[in-house]
């Protein structure tokens, strides 16, 4: 899918060089960025989740008290 994104003059030409150096298309650098962009967010999700429960409640207290209920 073909994208219409503004980029200042600066980093056009820091793309170009690097594009250059590493024998790839700008966008093709543009979507390496862009996927990597994508991998963090996901990342930053799934950590976002780790710890949730705080000091709470030890997590084998948690486990016994569930299966108690089966």
């Amino acid at each position: 899918m073909r994208t219409l994104v503004d980029i200042p003059d600066a980093q056009i030409e820091a793309l170009d060089k690097l594009a250059a150096a590493k024998q790839v298309s700008r966008a093709s650098l543009i979507r390496e960025a862009v996927g990597e962009l994508l991998d963090r967010q996901k990342d930053d999700v799934v950590r976002s989740g780790f710890g949730l429960w705080g000091n709470s409640e030890d997590g084998l207290a948690v486990q016994r008290r569930l299966r108690s209920e089966w």
